[in-house]
């Protein structure tokens, strides 16, 4: 008799553990379906991940009030860092342009002009490869990938350029000035040096050999050089300066943006001169070199000698078509004087910037 229940004892064991599994089986099939079943009725595995995972992000760390305030500038920076590391020299350095819409369409657009110069000059091609176009608008950075630059775009919480020109000295050109330092200064905490340019400012030679030492942390152009490189009796001119990232430059740039709301109505180059003429280069322990017009030229002052010249900015001139005409009438001036003979350079003299010229005349 107890031969005959272990028997059946045995034979029962099986049977329970697959009744077992098969309860277990329709209890988590029951599961799955009502984790996957969306409001029309049907049922994906994306639902399942999605009440899974949705719920459950970690926990982040409380954040200061400054903290959360650079949260999008975290984020931006991010963005930011790979755009200069992809536009870097070995030593860190970047050169730096804006471009908005106004500038990138047209027959002959202000980019197109400024990419020429590069073409043309000497030993500035290899330079392209270091540049970096920050788009303010999307058609200026749909240009820019279309013509295989570097090109970062540049985001701004609650400020919307059009894309339209910005007039000299208007509301919509300070405010776009304004927003231009503080994202230089971005780049220089994020330890990059660069040379900022206006795309209105022509590269016909390649500047960085007057622009190696180290030990100076300014180098700024100026509309009328007076003579001697280290005077602050200059006017500066932000189209054009090399800045490398330290403290003191960083420290410059906080106290120069800083200045912007006590500051209504005035572009940020009218702010930093102001520092300049305050003391603060000295007060800052800053070294700064004003660049003498012979190598770093404009509209306001020619270069007195073509076989030195590096830039040529449209300075002293408003408006954007004025300055693409005058400024095509130095790459023909460029072009004319490499063909010249030793003797014929002798007689060399730039084209007069009528458009500019005449520029001031409108209302």
């Amino acid at each position: 008799m107890r031969a005959l229940e272990q028997e059946i004892s045995a034979d029962q064991h099986p049977k329970a553990r697959i009744l077992l599994g098969l309860w277990i089986f329709s209890l988590v099939s029951l599961i799955l379906i009502f984790l996957g079943t969306d409001k029309d009725g049907s049922v994906s595995i994306a639902n399942i991940t999605h009440k899974f995972y949705h719920h459950k992000q970690l926990p982040l760390p409380p954040q200061s009030p400054s903290e959360s305030s650079n949260a999008n500038e975290k984020s931006y920076g991010d963005a930011l860092e790979e755009a200069l590391a992809k536009a870097s020299t070995e030593n860190k350095t970047v050169i730096i342009t804006v471009a908005n819409k106004a500038y990138t369409e047209g027959d002959k657009p202000m980019l197109d002009i400024f990419l020429d110069a590069f073409w043309l000059g000497d030993d500035t091609h290899k330079l392209t490869k270091h540049i970096l176009i920050v788009a303010v608008d999307q058609t200026a950075y749909d240009r820019c990938m279309f013509l295989q630059l570097h090109c970062y775009k540049l985001k701004t919480e609650g400020v919307e350029f059009d894309g339209g020109e910005k007039l000299f000295m208007s509301e919509d050109f300070i405010k776009m000035m304004w927003r231009r330092t503080l994202f230089l200064g971005e780049v220089l905490r994020h330890g990059y040096n660069f040379i900022f340019t206006d795309m209105d400012v022509l590269w016909l030679r390649n500047p960085f050999p007057r622009l190696e030492d180290e030990s100076l942390d300014l180098q700024i152009s100026v509309d009328k050089f007076n003579g001697d490189q280290w005077s602050e009796h200059h006017r500066i001119n932000t189209g054009f300066y090399m800045i490398r990232s330290n403290n003191k430059t960083i420290a410059l740039y906080n106290e120069w943006y800083g200045g912007k709301d006590s500051s209504v109505g005035k572009k940020e180059q009218d702010v930093l001169l102001e520092l300049m003429r305050g003391g603060a280069f000295e007060r800052l322990g800053l070294r700064v070199r004003f660049l003498d017009t012979v190598f770093f030229s404009g509209f306001c002052q020619n270069s007195e000698d073509a076989k030195k010249v590096c830039t040529v900015h449209a300075n002293c001139c408003r408006g954007i078509k004025a300055k693409e005409s005058d400024l095509i009438e130095v790459i023909h001036d460029w072009n004319r004087f490499k063909a010249l003979s030793d003797d014929e350079i002798l007689d060399f003299q730039w084209s007069d910037h009528r458009a500019c010229r005449h520029s001031w005349n409108r209302p």
